[in-house]
């Protein structure tokens, strides 16, 4: 994939963005240095590059009975594009499953899976994930605490 060709407003814009999306394009475009029609059109173009995707609101997990994080690795019983492709269908069904990396390595994926206590995860791991045809095993390593949390990317 060709990287997208930013100069330094846009920059600018994107780490506004990713700061507060709500901000209104008067007060980016005098926070980015840029005048509020130029910054609407860079905005513009920016999502139709595919650069900014969707805009949405970040939601306090343990506020919702969702704090508990768990990394878990898993191996499959086959690699056989068929069988990985079901495997990941079946991810982007679990809405617990926040993330799915395929990985190189001894694994073959690594997820970051919320549950709302150790039996919610149990639950989710034992009826589903271990469940699942092509599965072969999993590890399981619970978070103690969240040290660092972003979703901003360095741009």
């Amino acid at each position: 994939m060709k990287q997208a060709s930013l100069d330094d407003v846009d920059r600018r814009i994107l780490r506004l963005l990713q700061v507060d999306a709500s901000m209104s394009h008067a007060a980016l475009a005098e926070a980015a240095g840029s005048s509020p029609a130029s910054c609407w059109r860079r905005i513009k173009a920016m999502e139709e590059a595919g650069i900014l995707r969707a805009s949405v609101r970040l939601v306090d997990a343990d506020l919702v009975g969702r704090g508990v994080n768990i990394m878990c690795q898993v191996r499959m019983k086959s690699h056989a594009p068929n069988d990985r492709l079901a495997f990941e269908h079946f991810l982007q069904a679990k809405p617990e499953v926040m993330e799915a990396h395929s990985m190189s390595g001894e694994w073959d994926y690594l997820l970051r899976i919320v549950a709302e206590d150790v039996a919610g995860y149990e639950r989710f791991l034992m009826r589903d994930l271990l469940n699942h045809a092509n599965v072969a095993t999993a590890a399981s390593h619970f978070a103690l605490s969240q040290v660092k949390y972003t979703t901003a990317l360095p741009v």
